[in-house]
């Protein structure tokens, strides 16, 4: 099972399939023909290839959703702190605040964040 993360098209696809699930499979690639003004086959492409990252499933011309966006997200962002941050989540905070100033908000949510998980 593949576990990279999505590319931006990939991601535009599993957004129309989150928010549609279940869904026929013809009706998913009038859809992307639709808003991503992809052709079938394409449509079938990522969809083979995102069934066999085990994010979903196609049985009987049915998708199904086998992880979330929300699990897909959570994953997705572990990977990005252990592979690009020694695991480190204050060297990820720090790379991604760079030099912006936090607002008081985003830095109770933070703290809000801390106290729930220790």
């Amino acid at each position: 099972m593949r576990q990279s993360i999505l590319s931006e098209s990939e991601m535009a696809f599993a957004e129309i399939v989150w928010g549609n699930a279940p869904i026929r499979s013809g009706e998913l690639v009038k859809l992307c023909q639709e808003q991503l003004g992809w052709k079938k086959s394409t449509t079938y492409t990522v969809l083979r290839n995102l069934c066999q990252a085990g994010i979903f499933e196609n049985e009987n011309a049915v998708v199904e959703v086998k992880q979330t966006k929300e699990e897909y997200l959570e994953r997705e962002s572990t990977q990005i702190v252990e592979n690009r941050f020694e695991g480190s989540i204050s060297k990820f905070v720090t790379a991604f605040t760079g030099k912006k100033k936090l607002s008081k908000k985003q830095i109770e949510e933070l703290k809000h964040i801390i106290e729930e998980n220790e």
